[in-house]
């Protein structure tokens, strides 16, 4: 109760914004997202082990597309449902990183590195979307605790995102629904390795989530308590 008090003082006099819901809903989306991925890896493993169906893979060339069945409809399914999360889930990791942005740049008293704008299209311009998240993610922590060493799981985070993200199989692919459950029923080692790589990247995400947001509310709470150490005892007792 006292750290929510402090942190909501130093925000009236600093200008910085609460950290703490926007850190929990995004470091919650990002598990959700990563067990979306789990249960799609499992029905890519139930496709391999079932094989493929003896009128051949969905998708049939010239646009012809055979009946799915029960466990390719519910591919289908899983799938949608996990697009749907990892929507929600960026919308939140969004709010979240435009807010520790910003507060960065209040508590450290210098512009951010990255233009506010980087915030959303850096994760979609072509090649500036290799490194620019990473950069605010660091940024916005270096800004707020210069004393401290980037955390590691900042750089396993990225690596794994990129690793899921251009992996060819992975969040973008140009393969349809059918076309990726026929990759299933040939190889789906690939599969399930991206897979893996964004499991593993929405737990390291969550992490990240979790330092960076720590150390804004350890910053938030000592800038406070430097504030009220300086402010006169006469104002201060009212």
């Amino acid at each position: 109760m006292d750290e929510l008090m402090g942190e909501g003082a130093a925000r009236g006099r600093l200008g910085a914004r609460s950290v703490r819901t926007a850190g929990w809903l995004a470091g919650g989306a990002l598990l959700a997202a990563g067990a979306a991925w789990v249960v799609r890896g499992v029905w890519e493993i139930r496709l391999a082990v079932a094989g493929e169906p003896a009128s051949g893979p969905p998708d049939q060339g010239g646009g012809v597309h055979r009946p799915l069945n029960g466990l390719e409809d519910s591919y289908h399914v899983v799938t949608s449902l996990g697009g749907g999360v990892a929507f929600v889930c960026a919308l939140l990791f969004l709010a979240w990183l435009w807010r520790v942005r910003d507060n960065a740049r209040v508590l450290s008293g210098r512009p951010a590195k990255y233009l506010g704008i980087w915030v959303y299209l850096g994760w979609i311009v072509p090649v500036v979307n290799l490194w620019f998240p990473r950069g605010i993610v660091a940024d916005a922590f270096r800004s707020t605790a210069p004393e401290r060493r980037l955390p590691v799981s900042v750089n396993v985070w990225w690596v794994l995102w990129l690793i899921g993200m251009f992996g060819g199989v992975g969040l973008v692919s140009r393969d349809s629904t059918d076309e990726i459950i026929a990759r299933a029923y040939e190889e789906v080692w690939p599969l399930l390795l991206a897979d893996a790589a964004v499991v593993g990247a929405a737990v390291a995400g969550a992490f990240v989530v979790r330092t960076v947001t720590a150390a804004q509310v350890e910053r938030i709470r000592r800038e406070r308590g430097r504030g009220a150490a300086r402010q006169p005892v006469g104002a201060a007792g009212g």
